[in-house]
């Protein structure tokens, strides 16, 4: 079970990076080539700022004035990101806690629910994750494939795809996180029926001696009233 912690560990903390990367990318979507007459320059768009390019390599970035003014999709896709980083951030540190190749966090028990609490947030994460990037995804797929929309199309960017990917990394640490205290609960459990189980048979064993004990219990008292009636004294036995 440890080396399925470090595994999850290691995938959680590669889907945070790879969801910080998508976060502060300025590549969710860049112009179509197909709707565009100047091929030679694009137009990138991200969450925080906007970016044209040409052919010759020069990149000039601008970013958004105004939040108020930015589109409904942009701020929801800003807050899902912000959450899933810092969810992310959490639970590193809870699996961190957790895990049973470390020394901190407590009893086994103890550490068994900080892991169980990290694979939660990871998963938590990712799904943030995952609904910001399907959001923007939706957006442009339904702009592009519209007939009725006359402005310039995009296409998806790379950062999409670089946040779907520490989407499902997350999950997946997450989930390997979560399945990997069953184990140890199931030995406490265990454990405690042993010892329940162990306390009713020595009881049981007291209740019932063996051996030369049960016959010395179960011999019957010497009966006394017999034995006075057949004793016999003489006239000297009161001197």
């Amino acid at each position: 079970m440890t080396g399925l912690q470090i595994l999850a560990f290691v995938s959680g903390l590669a889907g945070l990076g790879a969801i910080m990367g998508a976060t502060v990318s300025n590549e969710w979507r860049a112009t179509s080539r197909a709707s565009s007459v100047i091929t030679a320059t694009w137009v990138l768009q991200g969450l925080w700022k906007n970016c044209a390019g040409n052919a010759i390599g020069a990149l000039h970035c601008r970013p958004h004035l105004s939040i108020l003014q930015m589109e409904g999709y942009i701020q929801a896709c800003r807050g899902l990101m912000i959450s899933a980083v810092c969810l992310g951030f959490f639970g590193s540190v809870f699996a961190l806690v957790g895990m049973k190749c470390t020394k901190i966090g407590g009893t086994e028990k103890n550490k068994a629910r900080m892991a169980c609490v990290a694979g939660v947030i990871f998963i938590f994460s990712g799904l943030c994750s995952l609904s910001a990037c399907s959001l923007y995804a939706h957006r442009i797929t339904s702009e592009f494939f519209d007939p009725m929309f006359v402005a310039q199309k995009y296409e998806l960017g790379a950062a999409l795809f670089i946040g779907w990917a520490g989407s499902v990394l997350c999950i997946l640490g997450g989930s390997i996180f979560c399945f990997s205290i069953a184990d140890t609960f199931t030995k406490t459990h265990s454990q405690v029926n042993y010892i329940y189980g162990g306390a009713a048979s020595r009881s049981h064993i007291s209740s019932h001696p063996r051996g030369q004990e049960t016959s010395v219990n179960q011999r019957p008292p010497p009966d006394y009233r017999s034995s006075s009636r057949t004793q016999h004294f003489d006239k000297n036995a009161y001197v």
